[in-house]
């Protein structure tokens, strides 16, 4: 099965296409996970909620972010979002991993079997997130690696 390209492009006519499932899961994970919700008009829960927090105060000795704005403003219908741990697996529930989880079944129906692990490293001030599952096209193993640098 041939894939859109992602970033779109226009070749012969159409929007280019790729033949290799891995390359296209890379390309629509890295596009889901940059993308806040309400950043897409086609679709305003489409993107990774934890965009959305990039201005909020992060506690690092906690693992958590606070909301900046008050019990007054937080994102529409989120309350818990200030509970979650950055660090986790999507097992956990009250993790960041677990929404990011629940985002990729709910847009890549490519992948199976997914699971997903952020670990925050403090001295480095990064977020490794990792991405496993199976390609339901071909049944074979798929792993996606990315990194999000923290903010001060």
């Amino acid at each position: 099965m041939r894939s859109i390209s992602i970033p779109l492009q226009i070749a012969g006519g159409g929007l280019a296409r790729t033949d290799d499932p891995k390359k296209a899961l890379d390309s629509a994970l890295a596009l889901l996970m940059t993308t806040p919700h309400f950043g897409a008009a086609a679709d305003p829960l489409y993107g990774f909620v934890f965009n959305n927090l990039r201005f909020e105060i992060f506690n690092e000795h906690e693992g958590v972010i606070y909301n900046s704005a008050g019990s007054d403003r937080r994102l529409a219908g989120r309350d818990d979002l200030y509970s979650r741990k950055i660090s986790g697996a999507s097992s956990n529930l009250d993790t960041f991993a677990a929404s990011l989880k629940e985002t990729i079944e709910m847009y890549e129906r490519r992948l199976g079997n997914v699971s997903v692990s952020m670990t925050y490293i403090r001295e480095e001030r990064k977020i490794y997130v990792s991405v496993k599952g199976v390609i339901v096209e071909t049944e074979t193993p798929y792993q996606y690696s990315t990194i999000i640098n923290v903010w001060k």
